[in-house]
């Protein structure tokens, strides 16, 4: 008996059970979310049918009775599993359809989406870590341009901003492209646009993180003496570098196709997000339910083939532990950018912390940029300088501590792959208004309710990332001799393994602060999180957001200030120093240190201190072939 436990472990089957558990579970929680958030389910659907009804006691009566919510939640639920069983989601409370074809033709929408956002952002991770691609292959002196800060600002525009411009700008103003409805092919490049440049921007970060370590590692330097081309050299890079980023591709690939929920409603698609949040909002449980188990099974088998295409392009040198380490300790570049970009923002904040957030002046409302007003004013009449400083402190501290606790919880959790793998999975395939609305109805209504929403998905990108660096550093030929010496597991994780991991997934973590900060003010659309007249910087871009068109000033101020935050927290990341030049005993100035690895030249061989060098075969061999 012992025996057969061990090989289902061993083959998967805990895992499995795992998964199922926790899908079981979500899908549990939201066919009880009505009562969970103590709402009066037969309220919600006679609104969601036709909002001049009258919910007299009759009406909610006769609502209950066609539904079934006097036999309780439970009944209901099994009710719906046992139609699932036969291809049966039952029928939307709201509309009367059958649920079934409805979400899977919302579903091929939506994929149809995800596709083309996944082109533009496999065009735009490219034009990031383009730079250190060529600079690397070609072992050139030179860095990474400006370590990464017009990625990080990218990737900080919230992609309803992204959205609204590209409507405003190319779809109404120029004409170029249609901005509304789906009808064809044009009608999907400016929502392809929206969903990949931001996520786009969060790949190729992260894949320029990884390829100077690629750099430095002796296939490299063995290629570049044989004089392999670059293209090669480069080729060869990235396909070290992918198996890295693939489990959070797999991420992406959900949350574009179920979280993309404010560009379909802005750009009118009918797809799997906008009707699942439409189902949420209106308690519609049975497209709720079919819709995020659909989302669910998606997220499975995306993380799944992520996993499986990451082990095929690592080869044998994964199984018989042959890799290196992407790991390469290194000082930071002397960089001034971090302490411009932060004394840029602290200058605004303090000039707004000078002038009134909350005087109303129905004279100046929508008034563009002047010398009074320098970033404009809101619909009110408000200034929105004034709002940005006074909306400061309590922007950061929130967005600093849910990204810290996102950080700990992902990288504590990537350490147990097999625990967090299907827990990952499901907690992707949750929109984040979906998770804030469960965390509510557990948690209750509160001044924290909002960060423990956000917090309750933002780890899941941290964790992926964590276990996929974990699972090749494990491989690793020096964390093989050095286990060979009688290090123990301990020893292997406080000395080696942390090490390599902690600095690019802090970079990750850093990297989506802003996300953090806009997830919390979308939140406060549902009355859990900052609420007028706070000045809190995302409840500033979703309320000025209406007016886009008319005073895009009103919502570029704040988004500018958010992306700025971006810039200052990717950048510092890699330390802060002023870039002093230092000379040599002969007065000439050395070469800077750190940085590139591959601007790094090997040290000169000292036959009596290192002894007899050993011969290497110049046979140049990529990444994951067998030696």
């Amino acid at each position: 008996m012992s025996a057969a436990l061990r090989a289902f472990a061993r083959g998967g089957g805990l895992t499995l059970v795992w998964r199922g558990v926790l899908t079981a579970a979500l899908v549990c929680g939201i066919g009880l979310l009505p009562w969970l958030s103590r709402t009066d389910p037969a309220l919600t659907v006679l609104k969601a049918r036709s909002a001049e009804g009258d919910p007299t006691p009759e009406a909610l009566r006769a609502v209950r009775d066609e539904l079934g919510l006097n036999d309780g939640p439970l009944q209901m639920l099994g009710r719906w599993l046992g139609g699932m069983l036969h291809g049966d989601a039952g029928r939307s409370w709201v509309s009367g359809t059958e649920v079934m074809p409805s979400v899977l033709q919302a579903l091929g929408v939506s994929l149809l989406l995800m596709a083309a956002a996944l082109t533009v952002a496999a065009g735009t991770a490219a034009t990031v870590c383009a730079r250190t691609l060529w600079l690397g292959s070609r072992r050139r002196p030179g860095g990474r341009g400006a370590r990464g800060s017009g990625a990080a600002v990218l990737a900080a525009l919230p992609e309803f901003l992204l959205a609204s411009v590209l409507v405003t700008v190319i779809g109404v103003q120029l004409g170029w492209l249609p901005a509304l409805g789906w009808y064809g092919p044009q009608w999907m490049v400016l929502p392809a646009l929206s969903l990949g440049l931001p996520a786009g921007a969060v790949l190729g970060r992260m894949l320029d993180d990884l390829l100077p370590g690629a750099f430095a590692e002796p296939w490299a330097l063995a290629a570049a003496a044989r004089g392999i081309p670059p293209r090669s050299v480069a080729r060869q890079a990235m396909r070290r570098c992918v198996p890295g980023l693939l489990p959070n591709l797999g991420l992406f690939v959900v949350g574009l196709t179920g979280g993309a929920v404010a560009v379909e409603q802005l750009f009118d698609i009918p797809g799997l997000g906008r009707l699942t949040l439409s189902a949420a909002l209106a308690q519609d449980l049975p497209v709720l339910q079919t819709g995020t188990l659909v989302l669910v099974v998606l997220a499975a088998a995306a993380g799944g083939l992520a996993r499986l295409v990451a082990r095929l392009l690592l080869g044998p040198a994964l199984r018989d532990g042959a890799l290196q380490s992407l790991h390469v300790p290194t000082a930071p570049v002397p960089s001034a950018l971090p302490l411009a970009y932060g004394a840029l923002l602290l200058v605004v904040i303090c000039l707004g912390l000078l002038r009134d957030p909350l005087t109303v002046n129905p004279v100046a409302r929508l008034q563009p940029p002047s010398l009074a007003q320098p970033f404009g004013a809101d619909a009110l009449g408000r200034d929105i300088l004034a709002r940005v400083g006074h909306g400061a402190l309590s922007t950061l501290a929130v967005a600093l501590a849910v990204s810290a606790a996102a950080l700990v919880v992902g990288v504590l959790l990537g350490l147990l792959p097999r625990l967090s793998g299907p827990l990952v999975d499901t907690v992707n395939a949750v929109p984040s208004v979906l998770a804030g609305l469960l965390v509510t109805g557990v948690a209750g209504s509160g001044p924290w309710t909002p960060a423990l929403a956000v917090v309750a998905v933002a780890w899941s990108p941290l964790a992926t990332h964590t276990s996929a660096l974990l699972k090749q550093e494990r491989a690793t030929t020096h964390l093989t001799a050095t286990r060979a010496l009688g290090a123990g597991e301990w020893y292997l994780l406080r000395r080696e393994l942390l090490p390599a991991v902690l600095r690019p997934v802090t970079r990750h973590a850093l990297l989506r602060l802003p996300a953090v900060a806009l997830a919390l003010a979308a939140l406060g659309f549902l009355g859990l999180g900052a609420q007028p007249p706070s000045p809190e910087w995302g409840l500033l871009i979703a309320e000025n957001h209406p007016y886009a068109e008319r005073a895009p000033w009103a919502v570029l101020a704040p988004a500018a200030v958010l992306a700025l935050l971006g810039a200052l927290a990717v950048t510092a990341a890699g330390g802060v120093r002023w870039p002093r030049p230092r000379t040599g005993t002969d007065g000439s100035l050395p070469a800077a240190r750190g940085g590139h690895p591959s601007e790094q030249e090997p040290p000169m061989r000292n036959p009596q201190r290192d002894g007899p060098s050993v011969s290497r075969s110049p046979v140049f061999t990529a990444p994951g072939d067998s030696p």
